[in-house]
């Protein structure tokens, strides 16, 4: 049993705020880190420079790895805090097996530091669009969930490409079936006509004024599979949100973590069929945020712009040309003057932008990850990939800390390296250390 773990005032810890060798650690649930408040905090968020690692992750096999992969290392100074004592005591208890010796609690988070604004704490501006599943299941029920006034205007959708068994397969109750190919097109992978996104969404009761969520189920795609990313659902229902948000919908959130972070609650699935219940008026003229996706001459303006940048979500091997990355993409390379940021292993996988379980990694890394390839937020910025799932998912999270200017380059490597006169680059680009 691990011994009392020495006591932190809240003065020590402010003196300890700029200490590169110190990490505060917040053990409460993601949802609560990111800024929603689950036992009536007079402010939402986590102390300025916590990291989050939530007690459930200390039941994980793969516990220590998430622990180095933050760069928390053994000779550190560790500050524990949460909402119950036995939950950071079970992580203390984690840190100790593993090596950590100077281990530490800060008891005086909800008396002292929250009160008042002496103190800084950190969240996510636009955390409300990113729900977790106690927040979807009061939805459901009626129950009224915090930041939410829409009554019963609201649509949930469980998203997959071209794979309607997934959703037969078990769904959260009440929600319906979409299929990306319904909002964009086959041909070019872009979003769709604005005539044909306002019949889709009518047809699947979506308005302008709708509350939609959208969630998706996470599995691992086979790349050998005529269309692989009839497996990647979760990602499908990011990319799913930008083209929504694009068309005008004003309130689209998403499952963080998707049926996973469903299923990890022990909230029950559905077989039963929910048919939608079709509008006969989008409510808003389309495209009304046009400003979230650029095409073919704004992306090359952007490469051209000192305020302005495109970034490459695709993985590494796809950036420097060893594969295409996908079975219909034939050419390999990338588009010059694009910047890389790391990202995920193929072309159906964020890792570097997810938690082991599903869940939007801490946003800090993510801001840190991008700063350190000069992906700052003055500039107008163009996530890209092959064909826009992956850079819908990095959009969304530059969107969510409340970016001023991000997008998406929706035709991606598919369309750039289908016009024969674009320039093309593979290899490992000079001054890059790998």
């Amino acid at each position: 049993m691990l011994d009392k773990l020495n006591e932190i005032s809240t003065s020590e810890l402010f003196d300890l705020s700029d200490d590169p060798y110190c990490h505060v650690i917040d053990v409460r649930p993601t949802e609560v880190y990111n800024g929603w408040k689950l036992r009536n905090e007079p402010r939402g968020g986590h102390i300025k420079g916590a990291r989050s690692l939530p007690v459930k992750w200390a039941e994980y096999i793969d516990w220590i790895e998430i622990v180095r992969y933050k760069e928390i290392l053994p000779q550190h100074k560790i500050i524990l805090y949460g909402y119950d004592e036995k939950d950071v005591y079970k992580v203390a208890e984690r840190f100790r097996d593993a090596g950590y010796d100077d281990l530490n609690i800060y008891k005086n988070y909800m008396s002292e530091w929250l009160p008042g604004d002496e103190f800084p704490v950190d969240r996510m501006e636009r955390f409300m669009n990113l729900v977790y599943p106690a927040w979807l299941s009061a939805l459901i029920s009626g129950g009224g969930p915090p930041m939410y006034d829409n009554g019963n205007n609201f649509v949930i959708c469980h998203a997959h490409y071209r794979n309607y068994d997934d959703y037969l397969d078990g769904h959260i109750p009440g929600a319906i079936a979409l299929d990306t190919l319904e909002l964009e097109s086959p041909d070019t992978w872009n979003r769709r006509a604005p005539d044909e996104l306002k019949t889709a969404l009518e047809k699947h009761g979506i308005t302008a004024d709708t509350t939609v969520v959208l969630y998706g189920r996470f599995s691992f795609p086979d790349n050998d599979d005529p269309f692989p990313g009839s497996a990647a659902g979760q990602l499908g229902a990011i990319r799913c949100a930008l083209i929504m948000m694009y068309a005008g919908v004003k309130d689209v959130r998403l499952l963080n973590g998707g049926v996973a972070a469903w299923e990890a609650e022990g909230m029950p699935l559905s077989t039963e069929v929910v048919k939608p219940s079709p509008v006969n008026d989008f409510g808003a003229s389309i495209p009304a945020k046009p400003e979230l996706i650029v095409d073919m001459d704004e992306a090359k303006e952007l490469i051209k712009s000192i305020d302005g940048d495109i970034v490459c979500t695709r993985s590494w091997a796809e950036y420097i040309g060893e594969v295409s990355g996908y079975n219909y993409i034939e050419k390999k390379g990338r588009i010059p003057g694009a910047i890389y940021v790391d990202n995920g292993s193929d072309a159906y996988h964020m890792e570097n932008y997810q938690n082991l379980d599903y869940t939007t990694r801490e946003f800090g890394e993510i801001i840190k990850m991008w700063k350190g390839k000069g992906v700052t937020p003055e500039k107008h910025l163009a996530f890209y990939c092959g064909t826009g799932w992956r850079g819908s998912e990095a959009f969304y999270n530059a969107w969510l800390l409340g970016w001023p200017r991000v997008s998406v380059f929706d035709g991606g490597w598919f369309e750039w390296s289908n016009d024969p006169s674009n320039p093309i680059e593979s290899g490992i680009p000079e001054g890059i250390e790998i």
